[in-house]
């Protein structure tokens, strides 16, 4: 008895270190994405032929996972799974704002901005989350919160006024595409709250991903020919392990490790994505490191990481127990 109780106690102390490093793993694909984009930027593609690329290999694997979920929905004797009218616009609109419009934006500023960088402002996304609900739906933001949001702006700060330095007005707007990618992302998460409550993590980002390939079709066909899609061996490569490790399968090592360690834990652990993309740009892509790039870094994820403390740590209401 005692030894089934070690084993278990043993297999239980594993699980939290096994959900860390899937949390790291996703973090790490997915700011790997940035290294891609640029790879396939020095190749000859563009933006809109990169996230075209990315579409095409990811879609379908989200589009099958939509229709699975779809599939499911309806053979259901409840009626919960069904989607309303209401929540099929929601979708749309999150699709739109998600996965298209963000990423499109991010992708055409990357061609103005160092990796780094880029993933330094989308970090940003979570402060803009809190901006949102403050703005938007009168939700307070906490002094430790506060306190964080101008900790991270005052790092990305330092970065963009060194890289303005030596990128002038380039950086100055891709910087600015990349700030509403992360806006567009951040509006996103503020308005899926109530429909991820309904379908779960992995149906919304099924039916979302979704809507985001066709928009980008829609997009693709309206500006651009099919001959476009006619590069290199090396572009088509690197699309590929873009769709499948930067874009696929981080996703489901985020909702597994969300599973493992929580959504907050798995926040943190995500803090690993910029710290990560300023050294794999500086060995895959030559970007210098910088006193101030570590400096600025450093104020980001201490700024990121006060804030969401500061949520974690903040009390729950009476009102919000029952509502749960």
């Amino acid at each position: 008895m005692g030894e089934v109780s070690g084993l278990t106690a043993s297999a239980a102390a594993r699980v939290p270190v096994a959900g860390l490093l899937i949390a790291a793993i996703a973090a790490i694909l997915f700011s790997l994405k940035a290294i891609l984009a640029k790879l396939m930027y020095l190749a000859g593609a563009d933006a809109v032929v990169v996230m075209s690329l990315r579409m095409l290999f990811a879609g379908p694997v989200f589009i099958a996972m939509a229709g699975f979920y779809a599939w499911r929905a309806r053979s259901a004797t409840s009626t919960v799974l069904a989607l309303t009218a209401s929540e099929r616009w929601q979708i749309l609109l999150l699709g739109f704002l998600g996965y298209y419009l963000s990423s499109l934006l991010d992708f055409v500023g990357l061609q103005f901005v160092s990796a780094s960088l880029e993933r330094l402002i989308l970090f940003l996304t979570p402060t803009l989350v809190a901006l949102i609900g403050w703005y938007a739906y009168a939700k307070p933001i906490l002094k430790m919160q506060w306190q964080g949001l101008v900790v991270s702006y005052l790092g990305i700060a330092f970065v963009f006024i060194e890289q303005l330095h030596f990128g002038g007005a380039h950086v100055a707007l891709g910087s600015a595409l990349i700030f509403m990618a992360a806006l567009s992302y951040a509006g996103y998460l503020s308005l899926s709250g109530v429909l991820v409550k309904k379908l779960g993590s992995a149906r919304l980002v099924a039916y979302a991903m979704s809507v985001s390939s066709l928009c980008m079709l829609i997009h693709f066909l309206a500006f651009e020919s099919i001959e476009t899609l006619n590069q290199s061996s090396r572009v088509l490569q690197l699309s590929a392990l873009n769709a499948i490790f930067c874009t696929v399968l981080p996703v489901f090592l985020t909702m597994e490790a969300v599973r493992r360690i929580g959504a907050a834990q798995t926040s943190q652990v995500s803090m690993l994505g910029p710290v990560s993309l300023l050294f794999l740009g500086y060995w895959l892509l030559h970007e210098p490191i910088t006193l101030i790039q570590l400096a600025g870094t450093g104020f980001v994820l201490a700024g990121v990481f006060w804030a969401n403390r500061g949520v974690a740590n903040a009390p729950v209401s009476k009102s919000k127990i029952s509502q749960d």
